[in-house]
Parts: structure tokens; C-alpha cells; sequence
């Protein structure tokens, strides 16, 4: 650790850490090869029940069959996972003694494999001791994982790039994880094929998560600003901060996002859209997985946590869901609003690269451009009016913001500081957007 002093105990490094990616159209023929290649005798498939029907699983499995690989399928993944279905995935792995894992699916199953393959490869430790703090006790991974890759099938959670496993704690009612390089897949399959089959909400959801994605890494506390500075690389979180490197990717996917989403969204034809959306989501995925998120994610763990009865077209559920790039596009507005303070240049490069005009814009009017400018962007296409519309009320404020207290991994990030009367705040201006 540095010589001199860093101003007030701050870092003053930064790491960045990616999954191997490989793209192509058609390229998850490739799984077998790969899992020959690797050695693997005993291979963990994961899915969930809808998408073991579908094209992407399908391709998947003729691969492993040509290559006469050995395998497994654990299809009973939870879309939006809990603790519950973290550890039923997690028995299936450790009985099952596999020396390979494949997730194929969204962020809620390459999520729920890196949980699975985490915790097989450490039999004797307890669920919390690897989750996030204050929640767990968020212990640094130091034993040898499995070979895991990742096929996303929706162009979203950037998750085949990153070190982060998201789920629902039931007894608290809010969203956790776990963050750890340790966890990232070995390699992303991203396979453009594999978007031709996701409706249009999904599209539009899981899109937003890649621009509040894009948008928060770029905005989050600079990286050098961040502490206290680590005693040990090891205990270097995986989000560090907005720096050099994660700005690039941020800054990239955002101009992709404002180019092809809305096309990716109204034309399930449309190929080059839906391809570029899930590059994107993986270049987001590049930027936020090691600069991290901040506010909009801080604040829609509770907002999917606590859903009552919200259930969202497009989605094949039997429980109530609130899909989870919509809990965190809804806050946009008021969220960049009251954070354009501190690095409004950023802010206003922001609403340019989504189709503001700037030539006359005043700096300090760089958040309401932004909130305006994302208003805009999401009446267009037809997103619900704010927390209102999927069932929250002034009442339920205090619980939200409760929820939203114990994500001090990424709240923190947000380049200004907020208090529970900031949050409380931010989320009555989300209640109604337009």
C-alpha cells in the first residue's frame, strides 16, 4: 500500500476483471469443443423451466451431445432468485461433484451457477459468509472455482462478464449478493442468435438494466475518492469506481443503447439491433462490473423485493415480479437529477449521447436535462408512469427506503451522499414520471 498517505485513506489503484468473451452468430456450437478442451467429465447445465424449451438450450445440448460430453440439467432456477432457490441450485451442485458448469439464460441463472459453483467448491462454509456486508459477513473467496461459462440468452445483466450474483433475502425482503472477481465465468458465449426469441418487455427490461448500467458506472465516485484504501489487493472490492478503463465501456454501450434499443424493442426482426443490444450488455457489463452501480440499483432491490401484485406482460411467472431493469429505470430521473451536482459534465455528455440538444444547455441544469432527456426516452416506449403504476403508494416509502439502507456497496458509490431523507425524497419523485 502506497508510502505517502492517501488523502482521507482512499485507494489509489484500480483492477479491472472480465470473463474471456467470445461472439458470433452461432457460435454456442462451440460448447462441446470447449468443455472437451477443458477436460470436463461431470457438467452442470443450468437453466430455468421456460428456456429448457427454447432454441438457446436446445443449441446448447446438440452441442454437448456431439461431443459426447457427460452432463447434468438443473432447470429449476428462479427467475429474480432467492436465498431458497440459491441453495436448492447449491445441494444439486455439491451431490452432483461436477468439474464443469454451463448456465444458460439471463442474469437470474448465470447468477444462481456462479452461487452454485461458489459454494460446491467450498462445502464447509455457511451461505453468509461469502454475501455482501452489512447482510453477510462478505469473506473474500479464496478457493479454487470450477470452470464455469456463460451463455446469456437476453441482452441485460452483463453478468457473463462479471463477479456478481444478485438474489432476493426473503427474511429481510430486500435484494443481495455476492461480489467476488473469484466468481466471474471463465468464458461468455455471446451468441446474437439467442435474442431472436425474447419478447418485446423482456427486450425493453432487460435493456434498461444496460442503460442505468452504462449510466451509473459512468457517474459512480471516482475510484480514487473511494475507501477506506485495502490493506491487501484481496479485499479490493469488484466495485471500485468510475476510472479510466470502465468509462470507455460505459460510454460505448451508452451509444449503442441510444441507437438500437428502441428498434431492438419494436422489431423482433430486426437482427443488427438485437445483436448490437447484446454486445451492449456485455460492454456494460465490461464498465459497471468493475466501476459498480450506485443509486438506481441501491434503490430497486426494495422496489422488487417488496412487489405485492405487479406481475409483467411478457413474462411467464406464477408469482408476482417486478422485472429487475424496470425497479431500476423507474428512479432514473430523480436519481440523476439530484446527482448532476457533482460531475455535471458527465451528466450532460450523458443526455447528449441520448439525443439531447446541449448547444445552449447551462451546466447547472445538466441533472433536469438528463431526467427530462430519460423521461422522454421511457414515455416512448411505453413504460409504466413511475412506482404508482406497479403498486407502491406515499405509504410504502419508509419501507422502501429501509430496503435500500443495507446496499451500502453500491449506495456508496453514488458521487454524492444521500440521507435517508434524500432517498425518502428520491423515491416520492419516482412515483409518478410523466
Amino acid at each position: 500500500v502506497p508510502e505517502r498517505p492517501t488523502l482521507g485513506n482512499t485507494d489509489y489503484a484500480f483492477e479491472m476483471a472480465i470473463s474471456n468473451i467470445r461472439y458470433g452468430e452461432g457460435v454456442t456450437k462451440e460448447i462441446g469443443m470447449d468443455l472437451q478442451n477443458l477436460g470436463a467429465r461431470r457438467v452442470c447445465l443450468m437453466t430455468d423451466k421456460n428456456l429448457s424449451k427454447l432454441p438457446p438450450v436446445n443449441a446448447v445440448l446438440n452441442s454437448l451431445a456431439k461431443y459426447g460430453i457427460n452432463f447434468q440439467m438443473y432447470d429449476n432456477v428462479h427467475v429474480e432468485p432467492t436465498d431458497q432457490s440459491f441453495l436448492d441450485a447449491i445441494r444439486f451442485a455439491k451431490k452432483g461433484e461436477f468439474d464443469a458448469y454451463v448456465a444458460v439464460g439471463g442474469g437470474s441463472v448465470m447468477d444462481t451457477c456462479k452461487a452454485a459453483n461458489l459454494y460446491a467448491a467450498s462445502p464447509s462454509s455457511e451461505f453468509l459468509d461469502y454475501v455482501n456486508a452489512p447482510i453477510g459477513k462478505g469473506k473474500p473467496v479464496t478457493v479454487p472455482l470450477k470452470p464455469l461459462i456463460a451463455v446469456p440468452t437476453t441482452s441485460g445483466t452483463g453478468s457473463e462478464t462479471t463477479g456478481v450474483a444478485i438474489f432476493d433475502f426473503k427474511e429481510l425482503k430486500v435484494k443481495t449478493g455476492i461480489a467476488s472477481r473469484a466468481i466471474k465465468p471463465t468464458l461468455g458465449i455471446i451468441d446474437p442468435l439467442h435474442t431472436l426469441s425474447m419478447p418485446e418487455r423482456i427486450v425493453a427490461n432487460s435493456g434498461f438494466d444496460v442503460l442505468c448500467h452504462a449510466l451509473e458506472s459512468y457517474t459512480a465516485l471516482p475510484y480514487n475518492q473511494r475507501s477506506p484504501c485495502p490493506s491487501n489487493p484481496i479485499h479490493r472490492p469488484a466495485y471500485q469506481g468510475s476510472n479510466p478503463v470502465s468509462d470507455v465501456w460505459a460510454l460505448h454501450s451508452l451509444r449503442i443503447v441510444a441507437k438500437y434499443l428502441k428498434r431492438a424493442i419494436r422489431n423482433p426482426e430486426d437482427r443488427e439491433a438485437r445483436a448490437n443490444m447484446h454486445l451492449a450488455s456485455a460492454f456494460a457489463g465490461i464498465g459497471f462490473g468493475n466501476a459498480g452501480v450506485h443509486l438506481c440499483h441501491g434503490m430497486s432491490y426494495p422496489i422488487s423485493g417488496l412487489v405485492k401484485t405487479y406481475k409483467p406482460k411478457d413474462y411467464n411467472v406464477d408469482h408476482s415480479l417486478v422485472p429487475h431493469g424496470l425497479s431500476v429505470v423507474l428512479t432514473s430521473p430523480a436519481v440523476f437529477a439530484f446527482t448532476a451536482q457533482i460531475h455535471p459534465e458527465r451528466h450532460l455528455e450523458a443526455a447528449e449521447i441520448l439525443g439531447a440538444d446541449i448547444r445552449t444547455a447551462r451546466i447547472k441544469d445538466a441533472g433536469l436535462i438528463l431526467a427530462d432527456t430519460l423521461r422522454k426516452f421511457l414515455f416512448d416506449l411505453n413504460v409504466d408512469d413511475g412506482l404508482a403504476a406497479i403498486g407502491y403508494s406515499k405509504a410504502d416509502i419508509p419501507a422502501l427506503v429501509k430496503g435500500t439502507l443495507p446496499q451500502e456497496r453500491v449506495t456508496k458509490l453514488s458521487p454524492r451522499p444521500q440521507t435517508e431523507e434524500d432517498l425518502s425524497a428520491l423515491f416520492e419523485a419516482s412515483m409518478k414520471l410523466y
